[in-house]
């Protein structure tokens, strides 16, 4: 059987460590000027986000969060392959897959206080990008069920579940792949392997050699991509929608990428791995901007003015989230059920008349 190891999809090249510094390597062109920009653009603003989140924790302005340096690259080229009509169904961690979708970025900051899910506040009718799934591996059996009802539907779309390599050790990874390859459902799963479910590492998890070839077992498509290259995951999520769209079935793609961070602002990771760990994995954002110097004359200038629009927009976003008041206590029985439940009418006799106040 196949273990796909050494079947890894690249763009972009490595960094080169001893490369001419007047004149740098020169790369071939492969995509359009206006998408690396971009999928570029989008990384930055991510990782200035991230920085932000990260600030606004520890200044007790927002609650846990789950930094995603490191896997921006990832999460922004599967996400911008996606059509607007196309069903996303992310984890905890996927903020810029929220900010690829076209989320507002205050949007998000509500919900990290405690304000909101995302998408509370968008059209329901065409609810798209789904809120985030913080138990793991739930949102793939729905994302699956998606799937198939598309196919009843004759739609023309296409539903992607994201998850993390812990993910793979959940019973619902194991059904929701079985469901897609029985029924060969227009779902693809994209795994963020990057090498750490909180603090165990991928080889306590699973005897596989690699996350792709799981999918040999449920009779879909595996295939396992450079994490840290955006045009690759780019690419290749093209290509899984392409095939699915086709009535080729699901895929499941293994992202190969690190994460740089904590598995959340609550956790140390230096009591798992090497301090030095991550200097062994090529940073997203500089791979990128190698890229960009290379093939359509990136400057310095040009740098700085992507960084500073990046920073004006969070600060932007973070001022429009805190000027906003707290939603009414109320609305936690939105969306529960389909409809009114007979607990409701008990449940709000009890809420206090200040909630900020305790009860």
């Amino acid at each position: 059987m196949a273990s796909h190891v050494d079947e890894i999809v690249r763009v972009l090249p490595e960094l080169e460590a001893d490369a001419d510094e007047d004149e740098g390597p020169q790369y071939p062109l492969t995509h359009s000027e206006e998408t690396l920009l971009e999928l570029y653009e989008t990384q930055v603003l991510a990782r200035t986000f991230d920085e932000k989140a990260i600030s606004l924790h520890r200044q007790g302005r927002i609650g846990t969060y789950a930094p995603m340096q490191g896997q921006e690259a990832a999460q922004i080229g599967a996400a911008m392959a996606l059509r607007d009509e196309d069903y996303l169904f992310p984890t905890y961690r996927d903020h810029a897959m929220y900010l690829s979708r076209g989320l507002p970025l205050s949007e998000v900051i509500r919900h990290l206080m405690g304000r909101g899910n995302y998408v509370d506040r968008q059209d329901e009718a065409d609810l798209r990008t789904f809120p985030i799934t913080i138990p793991i591996a739930t949102q793939l059996p729905h994302a699956v069920g998606m799937g198939m009802a598309s196919n009843l539907k004759g739609d023309d779309v296409v539903s992607m579940a994201s998850l993390g390599d812990g993910a793979t050790s959940e019973g619902d990874f194991h059904e929701a792949l079985n469901f897609a390859g029985v029924f060969e459902a227009p779902t693809v799963f994209f795994c963020q392997n990057n090498g750490y479910a909180i603090s165990v590492p991928r080889e306590r998890q699973t005897a596989s050699a690699t996350i792709a070839q799981k999918a040999d077992a449920y009779g879909i498509e595996g295939v396992r991509v450079d994490g840290n290259d955006v045009l690759a995951v780019y690419d290749v999520v093209n290509e899984a929608l392409e095939r699915a769209r086709n009535g080729g079935g699901a895929t499941l793609i293994e992202a190969v990428t690190y994460r740089r961070g904590p598995h959340t602002t609550t956790d140390d990771p230096d009591v798992y791995r090497d301090e030095d760990e991550a200097d062994e994995w090529t940073d997203p954002l500089e791979r990128t901007r190698e890229y960009l110097e290379s093939t359509v004359g990136w400057s310095d200038e040009d740098e700085q003015a992507v960084r500073e629009r990046a920073e004006e927009r969070v600060q932007s976003a973070v001022e429009t989230a805190e000027s906003e008041s707290d939603p009414d206590a109320e609305t936690m029985f939105d969306h529960v059920y389909a409809g009114e439940h007979p607990r409701y009418a008990r449940q709000r006799r009890q809420l206090p008349d200040d909630p900020s106040l305790g009860h």
